[in-house]
Formats: C-alpha cells, sequence, structure tokens
C-alpha cells in the first residue's frame, strides 16, 4: 500500500479505538448515573432528603400548607351554611312585609348597609391577597430552581461511581467482552 492509504489506514483506526473510548464512557456514564443503590449508599441523608421531599410533593403538601398558612394569617373560614332553601329566603321576605316595593327597599338599604360594614374587610382581603400573590410569584423561581438542580444532581454521575463503571467495562472489553449472541449487550444485562 501507498504512504497516503497507510496514513488513511491509522486514522481510521485511531477513530475507531477513540470511538470505542467515548462509548465505553458513555456506557459508563449512563450506568452510575441510573445506579440508585450505589447514590443511596455514597449519600444516604441526601437520599433520604430527596425522597421525603418527593413524598411531600405527591401527597399535596405544599397546598396544605398554604391552606394552614393562610388560616393563621386569616382566621377560619366560615361553614357554608348548611340549608338556605327558596323556602327560607320566602319565609324571611314574608316577616319583612307584604308590600313588594317596601320589602325591596328594605332589602336594598339593609344590603347597602352590609356592604358599607365590609368595605374595610374587604380591603383587608385585597391587602391579603395582593401579599400572597407576591409571594408566591416569589417563591416559584425558587422552587422551580431547587427542582431543576435535584433533577440534575440524581442524574449527574458522580466520580467515583462513573470511574468504577467505566472501569467494569474496560475489563469486559479486555476480557473478550461480547460473549452471548451478537446483541451487543453485556452478559448481565439479561438481553
Amino acid at each position: 500500500m501507498g504512504t497516503r492509504t497507510d496514513a488513511a489506514l491509522a486514522q481510521v483506526v485511531a477513530a475507531r479505538a477513540d470511538v470505542g473510548e467515548q462509548v465505553d464512557r458513555l456506557e459508563a456514564a449512563g450506568r452510575a448515573a441510573v445506579d440508585i443503590p450505589a447514590k443511596v449508599r455514597a449519600n444516604p441523608a441526601k437520599t433520604a432528603g430527596i425522597a421525603a421531599g418527593g413524598a411531600f410533593l405527591a401527597v399535596g403538601g405544599p397546598k396544605r400548607l398554604f391552606r394552614r398558612a393562610r388560616r393563621a394569617i386569616t382566621g377560619k373560614e366560615e361553614d357554608l351554611p348548611s340549608a338556605l332553601l327558596p323556602k327560607d329566603v320566602e319565609k324571611a321576605l314574608r316577616k319583612i312585609g307584604t308590600d313588594g316595593s317596601k320589602v325591596r327597599g328594605t332589602l336594598e338599604r339593609d344590603f347597602a348597609k352590609y356592604l358599607d360594614e365590609r368595605a374595610k374587610d374587604r380591603k383587608k382581603e385585597g391587602v391579603i391577597a395582593a401579599i400572597t400573590a407576591v409571594a408566591l410569584s416569589a417563591l416559584r423561581p425558587i422552587a422551580m430552581r431547587g427542582g431543576r438542580q435535584l433533577a440534575e444532581r440524581m442524574l449527574d454521575p458522580d466520580g467515583p461511581a462513573f470511574a468504577e463503571q467505566l472501569e467494569k467495562i474496560r475489563e469486559r472489553r479486555r476480557s473478550g467482552g461480547r460473549s452471548g449472541g451478537g446483541s451487543g449487550a453485556p452478559d448481565e444485562a439479561g438481553l
């Protein structure tokens, strides 16, 4: 063969070896990333915290916590009336009188008086709602960032586990590696 052909062949062989090394590193990174038992052994407290946080989110903890905080600030909400049926409304209106225009005037005056009395409470409720909205808009990015970091940490292969998996793959390759049906999967993969 000519020198250019020999050089091209050497480049192909070097590229093939590089691709093999990259495949080994990719496989090791994947195995290290999903090796949950190793991560639990390495960081049991962090894993327990992640599991507790996931359970907290799964059972609706943030909603419950928010409701309790709102109840602590604003007080307990009153229960809805068990029954205020149209019959009850009619009875109440008949007690006021039988003249429709007088009943309407009484209802309007009483309702206007009620609205005036409730004006301060409505303003207070509006302020509380505004504060809650501001707090939620401030906390949402923090929660999103924390969730993103948590996902990155869970899927990031740590150094020792990655090195261990890479060494297993290299040892498998040195020992003849791909025994079996030619599927390319390691023997312990069960494929």
